[in-house]
């Protein structure tokens, strides 16, 4: 999930206007009910790829944003920029200030668990290169 991206006056949720790409391929995932995976195996692409893609780290080719669009049953329009046929804002009714709190800690303590894993995993990478290199 793109990280910090939603406004919190939303319920943690976000507007057409402050959404990202990533914001946009999760919010439509998500309706459908599919996890990463899924989606991934649907359009044949790594998992690691995708979720790239929904932290806005990495964008599709051409190829790839059409299948999206396909599968997730929007339009290729909506999924760039957020205009023409996507999904309803699922938080049309007020969001108790409390939950929207709670999301939004969930949200940034799920960026920093990403980016403390993604670390994690390049010292590991060095660590294994240093033991091979020694021997």
């Amino acid at each position: 999930m793109a990280e910090d991206s939603a406004p919190e006056e939303n319920g943690g949720w976000y507007s057409n206007e402050s959404a990202t790409f990533g914001d946009r391929l999760v919010a439509a995932r998500d309706a459908l009910g599919l996890s990463q995976a899924d989606l991934a195996r649907q359009i044949g692409v790594k998992l690691k790829t995708l979720s790239a893609w929904e932290n806005d780290l990495s964008e599709p080719r051409a190829n790839k944003l059409q299948m999206l669009a396909g599968v997730l049953n929007v339009s290729l329009i909506w999924l760039l920029n957020g205009e023409g046929d996507g999904i309803d804002n699922p938080d049309s009714t007020a969001m108790p200030e409390e939950l929207s709190a709670l999301l939004t800690e969930i949200r940034t303590l799920k960026g920093n668990l990403k980016q403390t894993a993604d670390r994690l995993g390049g010292i590991e990478k060095r660590l294994q290169k240093a033991l091979r290199d020694q021997l």
